[in-house]
């Protein structure tokens, strides 16, 4: 019999529907588990544990000690089978209370012990520092070149009284330094066992799962609960064949998942998959408040404490009022199979998974799309002339690309790293593959002319400016080629832009979405050379002076 039940977490036991007549109190069984399969999201994760167990009938409580202590106890379900009827009671998720050791008695003996040896080597120790000291003071006060009737002593006398001197010094330091060992190696021991006898907080959490079952069976439970200290990053090899005149470019986009955790238990050769769905949000939008506008109220009176604070009081502004805003013959590597729904795409790893806990990350492939895309360069020669290549391709996958980094091969050479913004179905994605040393472009000044205007009487300031960008084409084979340039946009009336007659006329102006930038786009045949002319002025009031800058 398969039996299904989610089960909410409680923190008191609840009594089952009875089964027989004079139910007896339910029994503790110690269970073990194993985590058997994870889902990763971007931030968390949702964890399987297998339980299996011989029930007997009745009522009984499973208990598992071997739960992490990151789990989110609210998120505890409980699913099984068994081969009778089973009903799955109430979830009892609790961290285990610190206890003593149980051989606490022994412990104390040993320490007591090794105490007690400790004090003995002490004696040892102070017994020699004596003996050097004594052997010291006598090769400073014995005379050493008189003998008992005052004649000089015999030159091997004198050795072998420095000899006896040495050997003494020596032999005590030996004991001191061989005490000082032991009563060191003494001390580690003591904390060690020390630390054995302290009650240690739990690492782990206990759950007790209440089951009542019509007869004695074997039942199998599947425990499922979040964590949040786990998480999947998006990485993405993209490497491109730039082709040739007979072949077509072609890129491969390569899907990689990072993934990392530190939930305090290990995956060992667990299920894995990895998911879209975003955990940590929340259920619903964030609840908005009316935004109120007022003038600012006027600051109240207050009193002080001398005529300087008054003054700086009175002299200080009226608060402004605020608006707070919640705003990677070749070698095949193993790719994972998509699962798409309607709001997440769950990515399957094949075969098992090892992951330790806070082992570091590992990288794992996800998918793998060929893809036709379309080649240009583009260059933006008023920061930088140098043209870079570029391939454009729609993104058709039902999974979205989501926003991480990714390493860029150019024909088998890698180039550099870049970032992939998030692009759902259907939209347009650009990746940049670096420099197009073939490309050559020049950007000159022809005009630059600050002066003034009017009839009769100057009425007002201009800036006039006019630049021809070259670009030539040094490919054996025809090329799409954008040049971007910036025309000045004013916020003021009174501040006016003009472009100029003799201005190539622009294919496309305010580029994605970026006012006042500008695109002239074209097919660049084999060794074209191609002029681009851009020219521009600026009016304004001869009274008052005007800056540029880039737009934030």
């Amino acid at each position: 019999m398969r039996l299904i039940a989610n089960s909410f977490l409680t923190t008191s036991l609840v009594v089952l529907t009875a089964l027989a007549a004079g139910e007896a109190q339910a029994a503790d069984i110690a269970a073990s588990s194993a985590v058997d399969a994870v889902t990763v999201y971007p931030d968390g994760a949702s964890v399987t544990r297998l339980v299996t167990l011989d029930l007997p009938a009745g009522e009984n409580s499973a208990v598992l000690k071997d739960l992490p202590l990151t789990l989110d106890p609210t998120s505890l379900r409980v699913e099984g089978e068994a081969g009778t009827k089973l009903t799955i009671g109430a979830i009892d998720a609790k961290p285990p209370r610190a206890a003593p050791p149980v051989n606490l008695p022994e412990l104390d003996k040993r320490i007591e012990a090794l105490k007690d040896e400790r004090v003995n080597l002490q004696g040892v120790i102070d017994a020699a520092r004596a003996r050097r000291k004594f052997a010291e003071r006598f090769a400073d006060a014995a005379p050493g070149g008189i003998g008992d009737k005052g004649e000089a002593r015999p030159v091997s006398e004198w050795r072998a009284a420095f000899a006896a001197v040495g050997e003494e010094v020596a032999s005590a330091e030996a004991a001191i330094r061989d005490a000082e060992r032991k009563q060191r190696d003494l001390d580690r021991e003591i904390a060690r066992l020390e630390q054995d006898k302290a009650q240690k907080p739990p690492n782990k959490l206990e759950v007790r799962i209440e089951l009542a079952a019509a007869a004695a069976t074997k039942a199998t439970l599947r425990v499922t609960y979040a964590v949040r200290s786990a998480r999947w990053t998006p990485l993405y090899d993209a490497r491109l064949d730039t082709g040739a005149k007979d072949r077509k470019p072609a890129l491969e986009l390569v899907r990689r998942a990072e993934i990392t955790q530190a939930t305090g238990e290990d995956w060992s050769n667990v299920a894995l998959s990895v998911s879209t769905m975003r955990t940590a949000r929340g259920g619903s939008a964030p609840e908005l408040n009316p935004l109120i506008v007022h003038y600012p109220q006027p600051p109240r009176p207050q009193a002080s404490v001398s005529g300087a604070m008054d003054n700086r009081l009175r002299s200080a502004p009226a608060p402004a009022a605020k608006v707070a805003e919640s705003l990677a013959e070749r070698a095949d590597e193993q790719q994972a199979a998509a699962d798409v729904s309607g709001f997440q795409v769950v990515f399957k790893i094949p075969g098992r998974v090892s992951l330790g806990a806070s082992e570091g990350a590992k990288s794992l492939r996800v998918s793998t799309a060929t893809i036709a895309p379309e080649l240009a360069v583009r260059a933006a020669p008023v920061k930088d002339p140098t043209a870079f290549l570029e391939a454009n391709f729609n993104q058709n996958e039902d999974a979205p690309l989501l926003p991480g980094r990714v390493s860029i091969y150019r024909d088998g050479v890698f180039v550099g790293r870049g970032q992939m913004a998030a692009a759902a179905k259907d939209e347009t994605v650009r990746l940049g593959f670096g420099a197009d040393d073939k490309i050559k472009i020049e950007r000159a000044v022809l005009k630059r002319n600050e002066g003034s205007a009017g009839l009769i009487v100057t009425t007002s300031k201009t800036d006039e400016r006019a630049f021809k960008t070259t670009v030539r084409n040094g490919h054996d084979f025809p090329i799409r080629i954008a040049i971007e340039d910036q025309l000045p946009v004013s916020e003021n009336e009174e501040i006016q832009v003009e472009m100029l007659s003799s201005t190539t006329a622009p294919t496309a102006s305010n580029i994605r979405d970026r006012r006042g930038v500008l695109e002239w786009a074209f097919e660049a045949k084999p060794g074209e050379v191609r002029d681009i002319n851009f020219a521009w002025r600026i009016r304004w009031p001869k009274d008052k002076g005007v800056v540029m800058v880039p737009a934030g």
